[in-house]
């Protein structure tokens, strides 16, 4: 962590990886499917990502887009990638699990993390999709999760800020040895509301994907085949990892200190 914040990009390709730790970035989330909120990368790409970079590279455990409500054959899905993830290199790992009523799933996220140590864990921000915050918080301590992703449960971590000010408050009361950084805000973070977001919570650690988009270089061009449904991305931008963006966002939170 330099002077105080650590930066940490969630990114779904090498070239990303490599430009977040150009800009700056502390850690790397590393994803696929960031159109769905991220899912599972390949183990080949993990491979890849560990060769190119230094710094820590933390794994997505998510089977599927959608919901945090798992069946016992998608959670044999889980356990099989985190024991890959380790074998391939993880320096960390990252999953959520959510009961139908809105809560933690405290029975599978107790057995994830036994599968997933002795590396660190996040709770990602299917947090941001519990009943109860305050109760899901204390419960994710007691579980003895490193870190929780969240926006505050609203649409962007400026939005919730409120929320992420309350969870921090209630941590100091309650669990004063617990660090700031056990909860990073995350979701809509761009240059525009970083500051307000950092100088408005008693966070030490961000995330953010920093990404802009890049023309393909494929010269012939089908307009009339989408490899996928109607709402997907176009086959022919590329969104990736902007150097500049994930420096000056760097730059935005050593300047708030």
């Amino acid at each position: 962590m330099d002077d105080g914040f650590l930066m940490e990009v969630c990114v779904d390709s090498v070239e990303s990886a490599v430009n977040a730790e150009r800009g700056g970035a502390g850690r790397i989330e590393l994803c696929a499917g960031l159109v769905e909120g991220g899912t599972t990368p390949s183990m080949g790409l993990l491979q890849v990502v560990k060769q190119c970079v230094r710094v820590p590279v933390f794994v997505m455990i998510r089977p599927r887009g959608g919901d945090f409500l798992y069946s016992d054959r998608e959670v044999e899905v889980m356990k099989a990638d985190i024991r890959l993830a380790k074998l391939h290199g993880a320096d960390g790992l990252v999953f959520g699990a959510l009961t139908e009523d809105g809560r933690i799933d405290t029975e599978l996220c107790t057995a994830l993390l036994a599968v997933c140590r002795p590396l660190p864990v996040t709770f990602h921000r299917a947090f941001d999709m519990v009943h109860d915050p305050l109760v899901a918080l204390e419960t994710l301590i007691s579980l003895g999760f490193e870190r929780v992703l969240t926006s505050g449960c609203d649409s962007s971590a400026l939005e919730g800020l409120s929320l992420i000010k309350r969870l921090a408050e209630q941590v100091m009361s309650s669990a004063p040895c617990v660090t700031s950084g056990l909860f990073p805000p995350g979701g809509g973070i761009t240059e525009r509301n970083l500051q307000r977001i950092l100088e408005g919570s008693t966070a030490s650690e961000f995330h953010c994907s920093a990404r802009s988009a890049r023309d393909s270089g494929m010269k012939f061009r089908n307009p009339n085949v989408a490899m996928g449904a109607s709402f997907s991305a176009p086959e022919y931008s590329i969104k990736v990892a902007d150097v500049a963006k994930v420096r000056t966002l760097n730059a935005i939170a050593k300047n708030i200190l």
